[in-house]
């Protein structure tokens, strides 16, 4: 199997975006519009991600520690108010349940472990209630975690921040003129207060957005150029899967090509920050998932909030393959002997491909 070597120091956690973007506006719009050929901005995009991330792949895995029960209506939330969804819901676990989920998120290979909460935002004993699930979760692991849990004031943030949280998630999702369209029950500007409250806390921050809701390219332009201006350290770039009960009012067909080229204005908008293929990576990307993590350096495994993806293993015999190295929350991942993990996985042979031959002697 070929080695891959990390770049040495890469993967280093910042709290904030410190690098100026490589591209302008303008420069952002011609490449979502395809005025710029495929090759030549993606090679531009990966010279930026091997800069400042080598070949390390960051893997996500995400635990929804509360389903439904949700007030709000966010358009494209299977978990939004009279969604009528089907998806089951229950009450936030336990902190015993959660920390045995972090557990065996490590175990999977995760580099960072990703609590979900649906909701406006926690109560305050909520709050501690986390922190306390938090802090054990840092120190009996040393895994890194990321929360998500709504809308937040300063002294919930600095209460997360005591208890070791090092990223929290708060996407913007779209533009801010493109957000009525997607969402009534709270603004883009209050949305924009909690990334402010959690980064003065020195809390890094995670916001992204989904693509195929309706927006134009400017929209994404603006959004893309927004997160630059808050400075954020890792972004996760989800594609609108059509879940059932869903309110997205103009949801649109994505080509594996687009999505390629929205990933690559991300990486050269924000050139330090963690940008992750996140929810549609395997229904939209399809077979360009892997030319993706030359521009992404981050993704997701074993699926999404209430949607399946593709498990710890092929997610990372997808990174092998492209040339890639996953990243652990040890931050180790070149000295892995993957050849007996993945056993005879790789070898081309009958009996993983039962259909070897095309022609056989009838019996």
């Amino acid at each position: 199997m070929q080695t891959v070597t990390q770049k040495p120091g890469a993967m280093e956690e910042k709290v904030l975006s410190e690098v100026p973007s490589l591209i302008s506006r303008e420069g952002a719009l011609s490449i979502l519009e395809g005025k710029i050929p495929l090759t030549e901005c993606l090679d531009q995009a990966y010279r930026a991600r091997e800069r400042y991330f080598g070949r390390s792949v960051r893997i996500h895995i995400l635990d929804n520690i509360k389903n439904g029960h949700c007030p709000e209506d966010c358009g494209y939330c299977a978990q939004r108010k009279n969604a009528n969804s089907g998806v089951q819901e229950y009450p936030l676990k336990s902190e015993e349940e959660i920390f045995q989920d972090a557990v065996l998120a490590k175990e999977n290979g995760a580099y960072r472990f990703c609590m979900v909460t649906s909701g406006t935002g926690p109560n305050q004993n909520t709050t501690e209630k986390l922190a306390r699930t938090i802090e054990r979760i840092h120190k009996e692991l040393g895994l890194k975690v990321c929360l998500s849990a709504g809308l937040l004031d300063r002294e919930k943030a600095a209460i997360l921040k005591q208890a070791g949280l090092d990223r929290y998630n708060h996407n913007l999702n779209t533009s801010k003129s493109h957000y009525p369209e997607i969402c009534e029950t709270h603004t883009y500007e209050q949305r924009v207060e909690t990334i402010s409250n959690l980064s003065e806390a020195g809390i890094g921050m995670c916001s992204g957005v989904i693509v195929g809701m309706g927006e134009s390219f400017q929209d994404i332009v603006d959004v893309v150029f927004e997160i630059k201006a808050l400075r954020v350290i890792s972004i996760p770039v989800n594609f609108f899967i059509p879940v059932a009960g869903h309110a997205v009012r103009r949801p649109q067909p994505l080509t594996p090509e687009f999505c390629l080229r929205v990933l690559i204005a991300f990486r050269l908008v924000n050139p330090d920050s963690e940008v992750r293929i996140a929810a549609g990576r395997e229904g939209h990307l399809r077979s360009l998932q892997s030319m993706a993590l030359f521009a992404a350096n981050s993704l997701f495994a074993s699926g999404y909030l209430n949607v399946k993806g593709s498990d710890a293993l092929e997610t990372v015999k997808l990174i092998l393959d492209a040339g890639f190295l996953p990243e652990f929350s040890s931050g180790k991942g070149a000295e892995v002997d993957w050849e007996s993990i993945l056993g005879n996985d790789y070898l081309y042979s009958a009996d993983n491909f039962p259909e070897l031959y095309k022609f056989r002697k009838k019996p």
